[in-house]
């Protein structure tokens, strides 16, 4: 079928998305489709910002990081007529629906203007978080784990050498899949992850028994999201961003002062923040992008609106809107059991 798509990328950038664009583009031209890109996300379609997309104007983007089409916050259920303006956005450009890359929020509201506005969308999972359910994989989540896993391994070096506790500090607002991956993959000595509240006490016993057996210096790693077992220890109240959501970061400088302060040892932070979103997607990345951007453009084609497009058992499949945002994908306790072998 002949289909004329839209794109656009909303929440924040991550390292995959322009891959997903170009194949999106290139499997809809061999059909003999046509693509146009909103510019900024939600913002693009409520404004008009779009422009045909090509195969010469995708050419080289598949190992750039960030979006061609950039990306915004702009959610439509909070913006004036949202609805009304995405439904003209459609009519104007003739469009016969929408491919929407995004994460968890992103796609949640894709899933209510599917569902109850019956606004013909796909979704396309990207998160560096991992945290979209129904899918293994989400688009920029493993060039993450590279980026923090290279912080690991750089770390290990200078805390050996001043015997220090280094804790680095990585993103994670609800799921700690980076932490639990890039420390196990650095050899962390301890992964504080929000699946699995901490005992900050038990953290310093620990340390101190690498100390006694020899083992001068350590490596904490720990998702922003991370909260301390009831009654253990405080944690200052967040401030809230526009949408009223907590903002997170700096937890790494609250663990290491009480790593200090209950185990007198010198410990320094580093918080890696949005360096994770950015760089060149890793091959498996670009891999996943194509192979998500392919199949959603066929989708699109087939008329199978309202599912997404998800990585299982080495292949991509579609699901359901709804089921991909029921509820956020978290680190199984298995998983995270593996992690703790290597903590004692």
């Amino acid at each position: 079928m002949v289909c004329r798509i839209g794109i656009l990328t909303g929440g924040g950038d991550c390292p995959g998305l322009n891959a997903a664009i170009r194949a999106i583009v290139r499997r809809a031209d061999r059909s003999h489709s046509i693509t146009y890109g909103f510019k900024s996300g939600w913002k693009g379609v409520l404004e008009g910002q779009v422009e045909q997309l090509t195969v010469a104007s995708t050419r080289g983007l598949l190992h750039r990081g960030g979006t061609m089409l950039g990306t915004s916050r702009v959610d439509p259920y909070r913006e004036p007529d949202g609805v009304e303006r995405i439904r003209d956005a459609l009519e104007v450009h003739r469009l016969d629906g929408l491919i929407v890359i995004g994460g968890e929020g992103t796609l949640s509201a894709s899933r209510h203007l599917w569902e109850d506005e019956e606004i013909p969308i796909i979704g396309i999972p990207k998160t560096i978080d991992n945290d979209v359910g129904g899918t293994d994989l989400t688009i920029g989540f493993l060039t993450a784990v590279r980026t923090a896993t290279e912080a690991v391994d750089r770390l290990h070096s200078t805390a050996e050498s001043h015997n220090r506790v280094m804790v680095l500090e990585v993103m994670g607002r609800h799921a700690g899949w980076i932490a639990t991956y890039a420390g196990m993959a650095g050899g962390a000595d301890a992964i504080l992850v929000p699946e699995v509240p901490f005992d900050i006490d038990a953290v310093g016993r620990h340390l101190k028994h690498r100390a006694g057996v020899g083992r001068d210096f350590s490596i904490v790693v720990v998702a922003e999201g991370a909260l301390p077992q009831p009654g253990t220890m405080e944690l200052a109240e967040p401030p809230k961003d526009e949408f009223g959501r907590p903002r997170l970061g700096g937890i790494g400088h609250t663990i290491a002062h009480e790593i200090e302060t209950r185990t007198g040892f010198p410990a320094r932070v580093t918080i890696l923040g949005h360096v994770q979103r950015g760089g060149s997607p890793t091959p498996m990345d670009r891999v996943l992008a194509t192979q998500m951007g392919v199949r959603a453009a066929e989708l699109a084609m087939d008329g199978a609106w309202g599912t997404m497009t998800a990585y299982r058992n080495f292949g991509v499949v579609p699901v359901s809107l709804a089921e991909a945002t029921e509820h956020l994908k978290m680190v199984p306790a298995d998983l995270f059991a593996v992690a703790e072998t290597f903590f004692g």
